[in-house]
């Protein structure tokens, strides 16, 4: 079996199994409406009532969950969410989970816990992925929760689930709406290819004056959600009302949303010296036991600094902040040139360019990056640049010192086309003395979307209209170190992590439809400039 088979089995496996493991006569909870929700109710040694954990999942009712919250005096509480497992209801997934008016399963359920016996009126929930999914989207309409653990989740669903830079995420989502038996869910999301009302329900951070519930929000920084678990920490601290606001924390990792597959790169073993389930115990018991010494010994952010593998290369360790990002940060340009260097230095030509053939039935392949069902994670990418001609390649000269960069990554690029519409895919590497470039961040943007996601530009006239498109490539923390050298990789598809743009103007390549080769040119001049913006820490820190 193929290593990247066995890593699609292995993922597979993780999605499948606990929807196997489920009590055999749950309790059916109903719902405004009347659908009725397959619950087990968990309850501790002793007498109540106590506090409540609640899991609401859409992997099915695993017993496993609760014994670790039973040994420390939690009734604990897990639900098939709508449509799933044994609960009845539509296979739409998410849909009833947020604040629909007459759909928002996760505060009927909340009610339903706090009318019981067993319950002291505190109720925390908890979950990774999808499941804290659900948790995100239900904070908005139910107030009576006491804390969130949520461990890899987005803030909104366009941008960081569907449509990241305008761009379908292909692989996850045909991927994972087919292991969790919703493919007929994947036709419905393709048929939203802008930020329409649709979205609207999927949106926490615009939710989040609504919000009154602390969370502990967990990420990764090659997770497929990196972003959105920052901005979901971000947004709560900003606008929601008390006790949320000011009393979240977040917890930025190394990781993957899977397993750390990548040979090209060594991780450090002290990446688990913060041990998250200690941190999340501790967050628990202060917001649903009122014990707060437990909390205090944990910072309100505390994310893994990432650098080279070398021994003695600065980063690769735990630090703590009190806010996101932690300092100030200077947003530097790297700007492009026709010699394939990156700069500091605006210096450009009158008409300097440079252009490549697109072609939508040879894209360039996906190799590691902030997959779900592909391997992930920083692999090196000459593999990648092997024997292709449609990508470009910049690199800085070699670092006199090190470079430390901490926050949100961008590629601001002057683009043409004789398309009426493509996409531009942008890579940071970090490249080593020995050659590696070794991916820290990807991302694409579909031209037409260059003004907004709600409403598409124009499609291009031809070659000699130049038009900005920027890539937004998430956020990291990474220190470039001294004589490793930083690499962007521009390209037009990256494949099949992100679904390939026809070049016709439409969002999808109809079946059997047209598909045709694109001529796309980077602009590098003074009139046009691109660049790569870092947020570099300044040298006096």
């Amino acid at each position: 079996m193929q290593r990247s088979h066995r890593y699609l089995f292995f993922c597979l496996a993780l999605l499948l199994l606990p929807a196997l493991v489920c009590a055999a006569a749950p309790e059916m909870v109903p719902m405004t409406g009347g659908v009725k929700l397959a619950t087990d109710v968990h309850q501790p040694e002793g007498t109540g009532p106590w506090p409540v954990i609640l899991v609401r999942s859409t992997y099915g009712r695993d017993a496993k969950t609760a014994q670790e919250y039973l040994k420390r005096g939690y009734a604990v509480v897990i639900q098939d969410t709508r449509g799933f497992g044994q609960s009845e209801g539509e296979k739409h997934v998410f849909y009833a989970d947020g604040w629909r008016p007459d759909q928002h399963d996760g505060a009927d359920t909340v009610a339903w816990i706090k009318a019981q016996a067993w319950c002291n009126g505190k109720i925390g929930t908890v979950g990774g992925s999808a499941l804290a999914i659900t948790q995100a989207l239900m904070a908005p309409s139910t107030p009576g929760l006491s804390a969130q653990f949520m461990d890899a989740v987005p803030a909104e669903f366009y941008g960081q689930v569907s449509y990241q830079g305008g761009v379908f995420r292909k692989a996850m989502m045909e991927g994972w709406l087919t292991a969790v038996q919703q493919p007929h869910m994947i036709e419905y999301f393709r048929g939203h290819p802008t930020y329409d009302e649709y979205w609207n329900y999927y949106n926490t951070v615009a939710q989040a004056k609504n919000v009154n519930v602390p969370g502990l929000f967990v990420g990764g920084w090659q997770d497929i959600f990196a972003q959105g678990t920052i901005d979901g920490f971000l947004s709560r601290e900003a606008a929601a009302q008390a006790p949320s606001k000011g009393q979240n924390r977040l917890i930025m990792k190394w990781s993957t949303h899977g397993p750390d597959v990548s040979k090209d790169y060594k991780l450090n073993e002290n990446r688990f010296d913060l041990k998250v389930s200690q941190v999340r115990h501790a967050f628990l018991e202060a917001h649903l036991k009122g014990d707060t010494s437990a909390a205090a010994a944990f910072a309100k952010v505390n994310y893994y600094v990432m650098g080279g593998d070398e021994p003695g290369a600065p980063g690769n360790e735990w630090r703590t902040a009190e806010t996101w990002p932690p300092y100030a940060t200077t947003a530097t340009p790297f700007y492009l040139h026709a010699d394939q260097t990156l700069s500091g230095d605006a210096r450009g030509s009158q008409d300097a360019k440079l252009a490549y053939v697109f072609d939508p039935a040879n894209p360039v392949r996906t190799h590691g990056g902030a997959n779900l069902l592909l391997p992930a994670g920083p692999f090196d990418q000459r593999k990648t640049l092997e024997g292709r001609q449609d990508i470009l390649r910049f690199v800085t000269e070699a670092l006199a010192a090190p470079m430390e960069i901490t926050g949100r990554v961008s590629v601001k690029l002057a683009i043409s086309s004789d398309a009426p519409d493509t996409d531009f895919t942008a890579k940071l590497v970090d490249v080593f003395p020995d050659g590696r470039e070794i991916l820290l961040l990807d991302s694409v943007r579909r031209v037409k979307t260059r003004d907004s996601f709600e409403t598409v530009a124009p499609l291009l006239t031809g070659p000699d209209q130049v038009v900005e498109v920027e890539i937004d490539l998430w956020s990291i923390a990474w220190i470039f170190n001294t004589g490793h050298r930083i690499g962007l990789h521009v390209s037009s598809s990256n494949h099949p992590r992100f679904e390939v743009n026809p070049n016709t103007g439409a969002d999808f390549q109809a079946p059997g439809g047209e598909w045709r080769k694109a001529t796309n040119t980077v602009h590098m001049s003074a009139l046009h400039p691109s660049a790569l913006v870092l947020p570099v820490r300044p040298a006096a820190h």
